[in-house]
């Protein structure tokens, strides 16, 4: 089981509906249940042995006191949502939706108290849990960039490096495994930018991802099943986007069918230059499809809260999922029935392991399931998900099941079968259009333009420990990294957020050409005049992440 939590850089960039509520959101309803969950788990004598990825984004998030800030004037509001909608149902003698607001009540009052109880805390928490034996921490690039399109190898392995320093801070230990963003992997050949003016010039041979992974030790990633299975892509997100579903004609087809290989191993990807290697996992599509698909399903199920309709103005969700096309007659939510539920499904998915597991084994060699999945989605957009966690892991054990760190899998059976993989991810397609599409072209080029200009006066810049130049520098690259994020193109696509998503990277965008501007004139001055440091300090302070960059850019 391999759990991937990450929230793009929101902190100090509004709060509602876009902004730091999304991290108040996902610490509240997936965090600090997940925590809760394999706390209890451990207490009653089972080990989940899970794989959690943390990005490193997210990490500098979860430790800022900002968000300490935040979600109490998160949770506040929704306490006082939560007693005022009660007092108003009462009034109203609607009594089956008050005893839904004390539902809601007592989920906060918990989360609040066991936020308070870790000392705000999370990562620790997380850390406690590894250092225990329990659970796996594994690393993401650093603001989860989209790797494969990246114009620079100096971007992918800054973005490498960084995730690898930040994880070591955080949990005291170097990460054996990483999350590629959004699935996505990128061999070594001569590549082309896909888009900008004068891409015929920037033709480079570029190294393949497992490459730059062997560079900082990161020993395995997860790739989608059709890399090496072929057939049609089980994008994870069109259920719960369904913008993304336009994308599926847009563009190349899938991929072609291999009928030839199974998923009943790890492979090793081996680059064509012999520099490097790195063991994959493949996302595993029975499994994927029970816990992803809102369609077919366990979220779908009529009896779990539905995400989508809510009561305003405090934005408690009321009712469960039944009659999924109309919002008028949805049921009131049944949190026992829901609970009910959760558990006959942790109990149907570890019977399916069973079958997938009996079906995968091989001479000597255990079968093996990799289930990998957004921590978002439970908790989130499947409220139940926690819930189910807990009860699969019994059930789990009860089925003679064996859960398994990736790492300990490893050491136990090394891979012994190399396999070369396509380029592409687990979004649509299994290709890149999720996040290259006429809609976002314009980042990317402008990303190009900014990854050049960057790189190139980092390359011509004398590297003086601590100087004005090195500090405006690495602000720089902190924009850069921003600009990179594979959210921003992801939201646009989805049109989630599409004016939060244009007006984040365009402001970014902005920042960064305005530092290095003022690089060029430390350059030729010597100094920072009153107004640029003024701008610089405003930025370093909004813009906190990373505070090591100077060791990594210059070292």
């Amino acid at each position: 089981m391999v759990l991937h939590a990450h929230q793009p850089f929101v902190l100090g960039y509004s709060r509602w509906p876009h902004g730091s509520d999304w991290l108040c959101e996902a610490v509240v309803e997936c965090y600090l249940p997940l925590l809760h969950t394999l706390r209890t788990l451990t207490e009653r004598g089972f080990s989940p042995q899970l794989t959690l990825s943390l990005s490193p984004v997210l990490c500098e998030q979860l430790a800022s006191p900002l968000l300490q800030e935040e979600l109490q004037v998160f949770l506040d509001a929704r306490l006082h949502a939560c007693a005022e909608d009660g007092a108003h149902f009462r009034l109203t003698h609607q009594d089956e939706l008050a005893a839904l607001t004390d539902y809601w009540g007592r989920f906060y009052h918990e989360a609040l108290d066991l936020l308070h109880a870790l000392g705000g805390n999370v990562l620790g928490a997380f850390r406690e849990l590894r250092e225990q034996g329990q659970l796996e921490i594994v690393t993401s690039a650093a603001t989860h960039g989209y790797l494969p399109l990246l114009s620079r190898d100096e971007s992918v392995h800054l973005q490498l490096r960084l995730a690898v320093l930040t994880h070591e801070a955080y949990f005291g230990d170097r990460p054996r495994g990483v999350w590629l963003p959004e699935c996505a992997y990128r061999p070594r050949y001569h590549w082309l930018p896909p888009v900008g003016p004068n891409r015929q010039q920037y033709r480079t041979l570029r190294h393949g991802l497992e490459e730059c992974l062997a560079e900082y030790g990161l020993q395995f990633f997860f790739a989608d099943s059709q890399f090496v299975a072929g057939g049609r892509a089980l994008p994870p997100y069109n259920d719960y986007f369904p913008q993304l579903a336009n994308l599926r004609e847009t563009t190349r087809a899938g991929w072609p069918q291999r009928a030839d290989t199974s998923l009943r191993e790890i492979y090793r990807v081996v680059s064509h230059g012999g520099t490097g290697e790195a063991a994959v996992f493949f996302r595993d599509p029975e499994s994927a499809q029970q816990v992803w698909s809102r369609e077919r399903g366990y979220p779908g199920d009529p009896w779990y809260l539905d995400f989508y309709k809510q009561h305003l103005p405090g934005g408690l969700h009321l009712w469960r999922v039944s009659d999924k096309g109309d919002f008028a007659i949805k049921a009131l939510y049944v949190p026992e029935r829901a609970r009910e539920r959760a558990q006959e499904h942790a109990r149907h998915f570890a019977t399916l392991m069973t079958g997938v597991l009996q079906r995968q084994q091989t001479q000597g060699t255990p079968g093996v399931v990799c289930a990998p999945y957004d921590a978002e989605l439970l908790g989130h957009w499947w409220h139940e998900g926690p819930q189910w966690l807990g009860f699969l892991y019994p059930e789990l054990v009860r089925q003679g099941i064996e859960t398994v760190q990736c790492s300990a899998y490893l050491a136990q059976h090394p891979p012994q079968k190399t396999v070369t993989l396509p380029e592409g991810s687990w979004g649509e397609g299994g290709d890149h259009r999720t996040w290259l599409n006429d809609d976002t072209a314009w980042t990317w080029e402008r990303l190009y333009d900014s990854e050049n200009q960057f790189w190139t006066l980092v390359h011509d810049c004398p590297n003086v420990p601590q100087s004005p130049l090195n500090r405006v520098l690495c602000q720089a690259a902190r924009e850069l990294l921003l600009m990179q994020a594979s959210d921003w193109q992801f939201l646009i696509t989805s049109w989630t957020a599409r004016d939060y998503a244009e007006q984040r990277f365009t402001t970014h965008y902005s920042d960064f050409k305005r530092l290095l501007q003022i690089a060029q004139r430390v350059r030729e001055q010597g100094h920072l005049e009153q107004d640029d440091w003024m701008y610089l300090a405003s930025k370093e302070q909004q813009d906190f992440l990373f505070a090591k960059m100077e060791q990594v850019l210059f070292e």
